[in-house]
């Protein structure tokens, strides 16, 4: 009777000085991302971590960092690997690195809608592809920060993948989008995007690649660069990844909070997205914005090699992504 007694006092106990634990408890993490203060995923990040912090009475403080003043892009990502303090926004191509077929799920005129991308990333065929990405120290938090198809935005009319032949135009450092501009007939030319604006203005380059928010979020309309070819060649995406270390550290219903909230920062940034759009290409076209379709059979023929795997990757994936597709398709 009395050892019952004790082993209950020392669970209470025990529970007690957790749940004290969990109440003291406080983590600094730094989030970096590329994006202007502009730009909707800014201003997304930006209220996420409010309600984090609120949520949790302070215990979660998520100090946001826009425009890469922080390690972004492939830095961004291995500041998580390492198992630093940190949250990297950054899109898909960039696990590929640490798994390869995350390259698949990022690669060039998959998607028709942002629906089919979102639907894509609760199917098992991702989730597979997040638990290898556990494995190698990066916890996804969320995949389908979704900012806008990527069109061509250049110095003159684009419509095939002829007209871009020896026009330098700027992309991010990804391997997947540097593959992709290649293919469709341009010099890729990896720029940093704070140097991007003055490289339009200076002919550094030809011209760059990115969607309609970023258009006007970050006024490359007011460049030499007024023509948007329609190539919807890459749907821009971020995802969000923190350390597997810095995570299973965190008390769960800290863990609770934090999920809850990126998800549903994710589902309200692509419903204001995909209400907002129309207006979005009315407004650049009142700044002089021109917009054409291209020929997205010639152009998808081009890109046709980069639906190969390549190293690392699991063969038949392509094949499975297609097939999930003509499923929701259907």
């Amino acid at each position: 009777m009395k050892k019952g007694l004790l082993l209950a006092l020392c669970l209470t106990l025990f529970s007690a000085s957790m749940a004290f634990a969990a109440d003291d408890y406080k983590l600094v993490l730094k989030l970096s991302h590329v994006f202007s203060p502009a730009e909707q995923l800014t201003k997304s990040m930006d209220a996420v971590a409010e309600s984090i912090y609120e949520k949790t009475d302070g215990a979660i403080e998520i100090q946001t960092f826009p425009q890469a003043q922080l390690p972004a892009y492939k830095e961004g990502v291995e500041q998580v690997v390492r198992g630093a303090k940190f949250i990297s926004v950054e899109d898909p191509s960039f696990i590929g690195d640490y798994v390869p077929d995350f390259k698949a799920l990022y690669a060039p005129m998959l998607y028709r809608s942002f629906d089919e991308y979102v639907e894509l990333t609760r199917r098992d065929i991702v989730k597979q592809m997040m638990a290898k990405a556990e494995e190698q120290g990066i916890k996804i938090l969320a995949l389908d920060y979704i900012y806008g198809f990527r069109n061509l935005i250049t110095k003159k009319v684009i419509t095939t993948p002829a007209d871009l032949n020896g026009m330098k135009i700027r992309t991010p450092g990804s391997k997947s989008y540097i593959d992709t501009l290649t293919a469709m007939g341009a010099t890729a030319t990896p720029l940093p995007w704070g140097e991007t604006l003055s490289a339009v203005q200076q002919g550094v380059v030809d011209g760059l690649e990115g969607s309609e928010f970023t258009n006007l979020g970050t006024k490359v309309y007011e460049g030499p660069t007024k023509n948007v070819a329609t190539t919807r060649h890459i749907l821009g995406t971020c995802g969000v990844y923190i350390s597997t270390k810095v995570w299973n550290e965190m008390p769960e219903k800290y863990r609770a909070i934090v999920q809850e909230e990126f998800t549903k920062g994710a589902n309200d940034m692509v419903s204001l997205l995909k209400s907002q759009h129309g207006d979005v290409v009315k407004e650049l076209e009142s700044y002089g914005v021109k917009f054409n379709e291209v020929d997205g059979d010639a152009f998808r023929k081009a890109l046709a090699p980069l639906y190969q795997e390549g190293p690392g990757m699991t063969p038949g994936v392509f094949d499975a992504i297609f097939g999930e597709l003509d499923s929701m398709r259907k």
